[in-house]
């Protein structure tokens, strides 16, 4: 037994750790957010006004990152709406996004996924 704890020891310090650049991290999360549906209302950066005068039809997660970067409960908090949908009563993003409620998500990510997406979206500003 003990043979073999060191032959797992030797092989996980064996491995090389391999970590993304920023960049290939960027992607990947917006590959992510494409494949689970969100870019279809949030963009990246803000935007202006639509074509129709409407206000976006989402916050932009630069914004959404300024705003939660101080909260230390903003990951479970966001991940929440997230999977749950946002509560069309308690708007916080009045006058600058549209009247659309966040709907559940459940169904287009998982819980893991999403935790990862709201993560990367709170340190995409310093």
């Amino acid at each position: 037994m003990r043979i073999l704890s060191c032959a797992m020891a030797a092989l996980f310090v064996a491995t090389p750790v391999v970590h993304a650049n920023r960049a290939e991290n960027d992607a990947a999360m917006l590959q992510r957010a494409n494949a689970s549906g969100c870019m279809a209302c949030h963009t990246l950066l803000p935007a202006p006004r639509r074509a129709d005068g409407l206000p976006p039809i989402a916050p932009a997660w630069r914004d959404i990152a300024i705003k939660y970067r101080d909260d230390p409960a903003a990951s479970d908090r966001l991940t929440r709406i997230v999977m749950t949908g946002s509560n069309p009563n308690a708007r916080h993003w009045v006058g600058k996004v549209s009247n659309v409620a966040m709907p559940p998500n459940a169904v287009a990510i998982a819980e893991d996924d999403a935790r990862v997406l709201v993560n990367w979206i709170l340190v995409l500003v310093p």
